[in-house]
């Protein structure tokens, strides 16, 4: 595969803070609220975790590293984040390396000093790759779609050939982005010294909000993040999802808006209610736990007629921890069931299905739940998840169920058969990786060992989240359906990101990333971009300083204070 043919796809988590005082900083750093922020958006990425500040004249202070946010963002890290205002991200990877060089937030020097975290994923990499290589005569460093990204952005404002920029400036950049690069993102951005941007796609497809709260002496400090749950956990309110294709420009003085992209058809992911967002959030005004209650009571329906046509009847409904829960207690109500908590998470085990590898992803099952026998001996179970995606945790869980005592399994998904490939940013495998593709639901059942497989149906679980905002008349449903919102999505690209995918061709380029690091260590031929080349000898380190003691070298060469852009509220 050529290099101009890569492509990284992440679901992650977004956060941009920024706090109307300067002077408040002195006790309030951005970075330390920050930190907190993104451990409220663990769930969504648990590979690595960043931040960059920024602080007075315009310098920036970064920390990202491979790793859980509490492994990353300890006491010492969080103190070298100086400043009023800052962008953080959290993610796993799903196509491509997990190296430090693929840590977000990224950073561009020219123009004014940009850094960029993106949620999502574009479909057109191959062709921005080339223009930016051709034209615009940028250079890519990794192969992440958020670099790609940010460097379109960073074209777009160097192209109006201006010292200083304007309002204006930046949403025709951003609008003249929405318009080039195709796929799902939402965007937060940090111009040095004088402010935020955040964005997203089109058609909405990956969330995105912002929230105020009053400052520490007055004026507006203003939050931008993936979920709303961020903002409750940090004395934010007034949330408000970004629209789709809109973008906003935050500063100390002044907040603007604009719609910047052609209209497009709204249709934000439906996954992010059935398994990624956290029950106490609100996504583009719809609650995820109320639902995740509504997908229980229409998974019910389902489940009734099933068992009427296998002339089977369940003794107790289980949920499979932790996302099924709040479904499965309705489900076993409105089938006056009794509901049990059959299983024990062990909550210091990551989520399976994007683990890098299928034998981690079976011995991780295990060491993640252990099943009670009492719940199960001599009974007829119904195990409810919120979906089934390769079918190894579920393989593994009927087999649980079973060795203690159950008489028999089925097996109840709120999400319909997931039979293709997610391109906006979600790590499902490649095809003939998903249990459901080619196999009918029969087939599934003998698969996983299940007496009985039901899912709940692609109509129920839209209308499980369009009753709480009618105003959304479609959803992302591409996993489910195989069409695609954006377009740009044809057989050719569906190979190529299979290719990527399958856990081969990820356990091969994760081999030859450890093996790059460990011949550069010591040296300056290795990534020079990220967090990776911040590893090494201090006089070969280009790009920001990484204040971590965990990554490396803190004498880097002292920054231009003068560059980015001149707020002029500031200093006044």
């Amino acid at each position: 595969m050529s290099p101009a043919s890569k492509v990284v796809v992440i679901l992650c988590g977004i956060l941009g803070l920024l706090l109307h005082d300067p002077l408040a900083t002195q006790t309030t750093l951005a970075g330390t609220e920050i930190a907190e922020g993104l451990s409220l958006l663990q769930h969504r990425g648990q590979d690595a975790a960043g931040i960059v500040t920024c602080g007075s004249g315009g310098r920036f202070y970064q920390v990202k590293a491979n790793g859980m946010v509490r492994d990353v963002f300890d006491a010492p890290a969080v103190a070298g984040l100086k400043g009023w205002m800052g962008v953080g991200h959290v993610r796993y990877p799903t196509a491509g390396s997990s190296a430090h060089a693929e840590a977000q937030p990224f950073y561009v020097n020219s123009p004014y000093g940009i850094v960029f975290a993106h949620n999502g994923n574009i479909v057109n990499t191959p062709s921005l790759r080339q223009f930016l290589d051709v034209d615009a005569h940028r250079h890519i460093n990794t192969d992440s779609d958020s670099e790609l990204l940010l460097n379109i952005l960073a074209n777009n404002l160097q192209k109006t050939g201006k010292f200083r920029i304007n309002e204006e400036d930046i949403f025709t950049a951003i609008g003249d982005l929405t318009r080039s690069c195709i796929g799902a993102y939402a965007c937060v951005a940090m111009i040095a010294g004088f402010g935020l941007i955040v964005f997203r796609d089109p058609n909405g497809i990956r969330p995105a909000g912002i929230a105020t709260r009053k400052g520490a002496r007055g004026g507006t400090d203003y939050l931008v993040a993936s979920e709303s749950v961020v903002a409750q956990g940090l004395g934010f309110t007034e949330w408000e999802d970004v629209k789709a294709g809109e973008a906003i420009i935050i500063t100390r003085s002044n907040i603007s808006r604009r719609q910047v992209a052609t209209p497009q058809a709204f249709a934000p992911d439906i996954f992010e209610h059935v398994y990624f967002a956290r029950p106490d959030s609100t996504i583009d005004g719809i609650s995820v736990y109320r639902s995740r209650m509504k997908m229980g009571d229409l998974l019910a329906e389902t489940v009734k007629k099933e068992l009427a046509k296998a002339n089977l009847e369940i003794d107790v409904v289980i949920p499979v921890p932790d996302t099924s829960r709040t479904a499965a207690l309705n489900c076993a109500q409105a089938l006056n069931i009794p509901y049990r908590e059959g299983f024990v998470k062990n909550r210091y085990v990551g989520r399976t299905f994007i683990m890098p590898g299928q034998t981690q992803r079976r011995k991780n099952v295990r060491r993640k739940l252990n099943a009670m026998p009492e719940e199960f001996a001599g009974k007829t179970v119904m195990l409810v998840d919120d979906s089934i995606v390769r079918g190894t945790t579920s393989k593994e869980i009927v087999q649980m169920a079973k060795d203690v005592g159950a008489k028999r399994v089925i097996f109840a998904s709120c999400a319909p058969p997931i039979r293709y490939s997610n391109v906006y940013g979600i790590d499902m495998p490649s095809p003939h990786e998903l249990i459901a593709h080619g196999r009918t639901t029969e087939e599934i059942a003998e698969h996983i060992g299940a007496d009985l497989v039901i899912y709940q149906t692609l109509e129920d679980l839209v209308e499980s989240c369009r009753q709480f905002n009618p105003s959304i008349k479609q959803f992302d449903c591409s996993v489910f359906t195989g069409e695609y919102v954006t377009g740009g999505v044809d057989e050719r690209y569906l190979e190529h990101i299979q290719r990527l995918r399958n856990d081969n061709a990820k356990a091969k380029k994760n081999a030859q990333a450890v093996e790059a690091i460990e011949a550069n260590e010591g040296g300056c031929n290795g990534p020079m971009n990220g967090s990776d080349a911040l590893i090494g000898r201090s006089d070969s380190i280009m790009g920001l300083s990484n204040h971590s003691p965990k990554i490396g070298a803190t004498n880097m060469p002292t920054p231009n204070d003068t560059i980015g852009l001149h707020n002029s509220w500031y200093g006044q």
